[in-house]
């Protein structure tokens, strides 16, 4: 029998557990016959969680982040709302245009003027003019923190945001005054944003009068990235990597490179991907992450900029509830990203997108009853039509593409069919009417396993999912199990109800 079990939440006091018989009694106070203290647990509070360092380089309380997800579902709001509890988040400019890129950046900057926030650079390979467009942005407005992602080299575009960034102090100490965190999934991807720029990337910035010779010399002393994020089987892009064999592995080779290079600060490694409980947070945390990093989960909160239906049916996710589907950004390649299968149907209709695009050389050659199915089930419009949106809406963004297409019927169809695959989330977001069975939604198994997590409490209903409160819970949740786990060790086991962190009330 143990008593006293409501002062292991007490995470800013000590925590003992005293003989008495055969019963344990719990208090944070102690006992003066100390031969009866059979377990003792120092303070513990969510804040220190994670590496301190990650907290101070970014002016944060807690080490943990909201990751971008595209098309705004990282929300103006939801950064903001993160920014103003102390925790860092990243906007999910991918997708978006530059108009509406450069909103965001002057709604944020005045909400925050002294917090900090992070920015979505996402790689485009097939529109560089974005790229470059998306850091000529960054750099006028001094956004000085960014989170690349779906890079797998370096481009001249992220190169020069870096590099642009690199002075001397008055003391000959480099400054990196524009910050990187980069997403990886994989130990290639991880080494080019562990090592210093390519030096023939860097000599052609140069020529072009891009960067100063000083920033040349300065850039082969320091990294790609001040901090790596670990992406494991996560909502979106992933290459579905288990995080206990992923994560130990980078920062490994975090270790190898740090030896090699001798930087002046350590890369930090932090994890996302499958993370959507307490036991989830801690275990990262315990595999030696620098922080973690959320997803999916966020895109039920209130604040996402997801519609209500699509927050709706992620509240109702289960851990199995997912698919893989073709990606509109890389459809030509054949790369995937991790979709909610739950009450929709768009997972099936890309696929039959994609095996359409490789069984084809062109529209002209899909048979004439396919083709009608296409129309009427999926595109709801004649092809044709969907063309003239296509070449409309590139000649806004980069008429270079259309050009490109106009005598290649391959990359004509691809352009077509990247329509329903691009606008599919954007219905999702907007809660297109009509359009529900074809919504795109980006989605781990995380978060199956939050809901289940957060079943029978308030935050099992959507409508009071915020997202700050969401990572509150989270962290001080790690924090409690830590503890539960520490008496664990020292022979003390409790009670099956006091072994989970279950979230009561609100923390925000």
């Amino acid at each position: 029998m143990i008593s006293g079990l409501d002062t292991i939440q007490n995470l800013h006091l000590p925590c003992y557990a005293i003989q008495q018989g055969q019963d344990f009694i719990l208090n944070n106070e102690g006992t003066q016959d100390v031969a009866n203290i059979q377990a003792y647990l120092p303070s513990f509070v969510a804040g220190q969680l994670g590496d301190p360092e990650f907290k101070a380089f970014y002016g944060v309380n807690y080490a943990y982040m909201a990751g971008a997800m595209a098309n705004g579902i990282a929300s103006e709001e939801l950064v903001i709302a993160m920014g103003k509890q102390g925790l860092l988040a990243s906007f999910g400019a991918g997708g978006l245009g530059l108009d509406r890129v450069e909103s965001a950046i002057q709604t944020i900057q005045q909400a925050l003027p002294n917090q900090s926030y992070v920015f979505n650079f996402i790689h485009n390979p097939t529109e560089a003019a974005i790229e470059w467009g998306t850091v000529e942005l960054y750099l006028k407005y001094g956004i000085n923190r960014i989170e690349a992602a779906a890079f797998f080299k370096m481009t001249p575009s992220l190169v020069y945001y870096r590099v642009k960034g690199l002075a001397l102090n008055p003391q000959n100490q480099i400054v990196i005054n524009n910050k990187l965190i980069a997403k990886v999934s994989r130990r290639e991807v991880a080494t080019v944003f562990m090592q210093p720029a390519p030096a023939d990337i860097l000599q052609k910035l140069f020529a072009q009068g891009l960067i100063s010779q000083q920033q040349v010399e300065l850039a082969s002393y320091v990294p790609m990235a001040d901090d790596i994020i670990v992406e494991a089987d996560s909502g979106g892009h992933t290459d579905n990597r288990p995080l206990c064999a992923l994560l130990p592995s980078i920062i490994a080779l975090r270790d190898e490179l740090q030896a090699n290079y001798n930087y002046g600060h350590l890369i930090r490694v932090g994890a996302g991907g499958g993370i959507g409980t307490p036991d989830a947070v801690l275990a990262t945390f315990m595999m030696g992450a620098s922080f973690v990093v959320t997803g999916s989960v966020n895109q039920s909160c209130v604040e996402a900029g997801a519609s209500e239906h699509t927050r709706k049916i992620l509240a109702q996710a289960g851990m199995a509830d997912v698919v893989m589907a073709p990606a509109s950004d890389m459809f030509e390649r054949g790369i995937k990203l991790q979709v909610l299968k739950k009450g929709t149907l768009f997972p099936m209709r890309a696929q039959k997108l994609y095996e359409l695009y490789v069984a084809y050389n062109g529209i002209e050659d899909i048979p004439s009853d396919e083709v009608q199915r296409l129309e009427k089930q999926v595109f709801q419009d004649s092809l044709d039509n969907i063309w003239q949106q296509t070449v409309a809406f590139f000649q806004k963004r980069d008429p270079n593409v259309i050009a490109k297409a106009e005598n290649n019927p391959k990359r004509k169809m691809a352009l077509i069919f990247r329509w329903y695959l691009g606008l599919s989330s954007r219905w999702s977001n907007a809660g297109v009417k009509g359009r529900e069975f074809d919504y795109q939604i980006w989605c781990g198994p995380a978060m199956g396993a939050f809901n289940d997590w957060v079943a029978s409490t308030y935050l099992q209903d959507y409508a009071q999912r915020n997202v700050a409160d969401v990572a509150l819970h989270l962290l001080f949740g790690a924090a409690y199990q830590y503890r539960v786990q520490a008496l664990r060790t020292q022979g003390v086991y409790l009670p099956v109800e006091y072994q989970r962190y279950k979230p009561v009330g609100r923390l925000v």
